[in-house]
């Protein structure tokens, strides 16, 4: 009898566990999209023929997965205030899951061998009328890139919104904030963003003035300047004014007290110093068709 009490309290333990393995598991939201960043520095003169490459190779995978159901979304942008040895484009593609940078860069690979071999056949045509062969796309994008500051980068979108799709032909500013959270705090500096923040960019989008906003983290962690950043789309700098006298308003209508500890909070999580934001703007902005 001893045994049979032992062996149903073993069991009712064992299925207590599981039960609450399968709630958290239940609790954890649905992953976040992905988004592959390639960080480019394009010799000067050549922004061009950078264009020419980027609709040339690259824009024909990137649209055709996004036929296909893969790529949520790309685009090319540059940043509007530049600065020595920083980044001159920036080309970005969103995909589901780690399945989907499988996709797109083995589409890459496939894309270059094809453009490999049709430049090898047009060079050996051109030789055989004692011509000289055009630059091949290899040889174009060496002399397009500064191939040594070239920098990926891999990120997973923590929280996210967005409103309806613009209309065609925007060409979205995006505003990151990078932050640094200190060690440990990674889980309290998402609460408290959450919190906090997330409510006003959720207002931000139904009020129309922002497109779409994120919290993200690098999804294979290459840095250490930040941890988190922030994203936040708009279709015009108009609209970016409007986001200062949000949070404002925001904050304005909570007692002195709670102001005071909201700004404590965010300080005793990160590292303030270590703070810096960039602004770019689109030059090529693509969403699936609207359905």
């Amino acid at each position: 009898m001893r045994k049979l009490v032992l062996v149903s309290l073993t069991l009712l333990l064992l299925c207590g566990a599981a039960a609450r393995d399968l709630q958290a598991q239940q609790a954890q939201p649905t992953p976040q999209p992905l988004t592959f960043y390639y960080d480019y520095t394009v010799v000067p003169g050549k922004e061009e023929e950078f264009m020419n490459l980027v609709k040339t190779v690259g824009a024909p995978v990137r649209d055709k997965l996004m036929a296909d159901g893969v790529v949520t979304g790309w685009g090319v942008e540059t940043p509007v205030l530049r600065y020595p040895g920083g980044t001159t484009h920036l080309i970005w593609f969103s995909v589901a899951n780690w399945a989907g940078v499988e996709k797109v860069l083995d589409g890459m690979e496939a894309q270059l061998a094809k453009l490999a071999a049709e430049d090898a056949k047009a060079a050996e045509a051109a030789r055989a009328k004692r011509q000289t062969p055009a630059m091949t796309t290899a040889e174009r994008s060496r002399a397009v890139f500064d191939m040594s500051k070239t920098r990926d980068w891999l990120t997973r979108d923590l929280v996210s919104g967005y409103a309806p799709p613009p209309p065609a032909g925007v060409l979205p500013f995006t505003r990151y904030n990078f932050v640094k959270v200190r060690a440990g705090k990674g889980a309290d500096y998402r609460r408290a963003w959450e919190k906090y923040n997330k409510p006003v960019y959720d207002k931000l989008i139904a009020d129309g003035v922002v497109l779409a906003y994120g919290l993200a983290v690098e999804e294979v962690k290459t840095d250490g300047e930040f941890t988190h950043f922030v994203w936040v789309g708009t279709a015009n700098m108009a609209a970016a004014d409007k986001i200062g006298p949000v949070f404002a308003a925001d904050r304005a209508r909570r007692s002195e007290e709670e102001r005071t500890a909201i700004g404590d909070l965010f300080l005793s999580l990160t590292e303030p110093d270590k703070a810096r934001s960039i602004v770019t703007r689109s030059r090529i902005f693509r969403l699936p068709p609207q359905k």
